[in-house]
């Protein structure tokens, strides 16, 4: 078997790596609804490659993120929002 080395592990200093704060695109408030139509929402969700942002990015709740994906992908279905951005 291999043996332990007898060094002792650095603890790191709990504010050596700080978590960066959730940067909040949209404030949903209660009775909202996301709706495909109303593209200059989506576009606040949406990269400008054209790509649907993370969850992690936009600071939504999980049911939200879906409704806000599902709104974009019937936008771009309705040819309201493109599929891709063009690269310039």
């Amino acid at each position: 078997m291999a043996q332990r080395s007898n060094t002792t592990r650095r603890r790191r200093r709990p504010d050596a790596n700080p978590r960066k704060k959730k940067r909040i695109v949209y404030k949903f408030k209660d009775g909202d609804v996301v709706d495909y139509k109303d593209v200059a929402l989506l576009r606040k969700f949406m990269s400008d490659r054209g790509k649907i942002r993370s969850r992690r990015v936009t600071g939504l709740t999980p049911h939200r993120q879906r409704e806000v994906a599902k709104a974009i992908k019937n936008a771009r279905e309705m040819a309201l929002l493109p599929y891709t951005q063009r690269r310039s």
